[in-house]
């Protein structure tokens, strides 16, 4: 696949108001709302594990979720705010029409709210939704960083101008990665985080279906692998029918995402990407042999995406519904 070079340019230009700052570093705090909101850490762990024990599927959608939102002008919860008659927002952008998880961001604010009016930011909800689903589906736990604003511009266009391709090859992934200050090994690293969730059939097709090959199959998909994908996907394809991301572990948050990469049972054309590129390869093989490596690096790029162009003070608010502005 050929990079996109206007879109790497708009990355690089973009970048410059994202990247995080000393001052950032020094304000986002842990205890932010120790005093202010005792009860914040105790209710988002609960709502989480109580959709995810309905759904094992629902973890993985709120990690997608806090990506999505970090990647267009930082981390600020404009992935939540819904189109309006003047403005098309980010989440009716063509990348997010397959987000999920704004049920629950907005079942953990209502109950917030409750306790703490207008106390809590959806960014930082956010955040630590993401890490709860990350952590009650079997991966690391770590102590979010805190203090975010919420923004009030969403733009659908700005989303799917800076949001990557599920068919991007590893240098457009690296361009679009770096333009948030995050570097080749971040982006290996936060790409296993499809080690749990699942995605749309008309997304991956195209790996495995009419393909320009002997057996209409991407050369980098394992055979094997590839009559499974159709045998979950027949065709005429179904619109509303998913995948597993990890056809190992589906529900479960491990290192086993990268094993499967090696054995060409990565789902989309972006996870084969990091097997074919030998720069990005070496740390697919790193993690398919070292659970704790990988764990320990996946919370510290959390924790670096956290801090990309997040407002402070008062260049944001604090919604008081998740889904619109103040």
């Amino acid at each position: 696949m050929e990079i996109n070079l206007h879109k790497i340019k708009i990355l690089k230009i973009i970048s410059l108001s994202l990247v995080v700052s000393h001052e950032t570093l020094t304000k986002l705090d842990t205890r932010f709302y120790h005093s202010s909101c005792p009860s914040l850490q105790q209710i988002t762990a609960s709502v989480v594990a109580s959709y995810i024990q309905q759904d094992p599927t629902a973890g993985a959608p709120l990690v997608r979720m806090f990506f999505h939102d970090c990647a267009v002008n930082g981390c600020d919860a404009s992935v939540l705010i819904k189109s309006t008659p003047n403005n098309t927002a980010e989440r009716d952008a063509i990348p997010n029409q397959t987000l999920r998880g704004f049920d629950i961001v907005d079942e953990i604010k209502s109950q917030l709210e409750a306790v703490c009016p207008g106390i809590v930011s959806c960014a930082d909800i956010i955040a630590i939704a993401a890490k709860d689903a990350v952590f009650q589906q079997g991966g690391p736990d770590w102590i979010v960083e805190l203090g975010r604003k919420d923004g009030v511009v969403s733009s659908a266009a700005e989303a799917e101008a800076l949001l990557p391709s599920s068919h991007s090859n590893a240098a457009t992934l690296v361009a679009s990665f770096a333009a948030l200050g995050l570097t080749s090994r971040d982006m290996v690293t936060l790409s296993g985080a499809h080690t749990f969730g699942r995605a749309h059939c008309t997304e991956v097709a195209r790996r495995f279906y009419g393909y320009n090959s002997s057996n209409g199959m991407d050369p980098s998909l394992s055979v094997t692998y590839g009559q499974t994908l159709r045998s979950l996907c027949p065709q005429p394809l179904n619109p509303g029918s998913s995948v597993p991301l990890d056809p190992t572990t589906p529900n479960t948050f491990d290192e086993v995402y990268y094993s499967d990469l090696l054995q060409g049972k990565g789902l989309m054309s972006s996870d084969a990407a990091l097997v074919a590129d030998p720069h990005t390869a070496r740390y697919v093989t790193e993690y398919s042999q070292n659970t704790d490596a990988f764990f320990n690096r996946f919370t510290a790029a959390m924790l670096k995406l956290g801090r990309v162009g997040v407002k402070l003070g008062s260049d944001g608010e604090v919604r008081r519904i998740c889904s619109a502005v103040n």
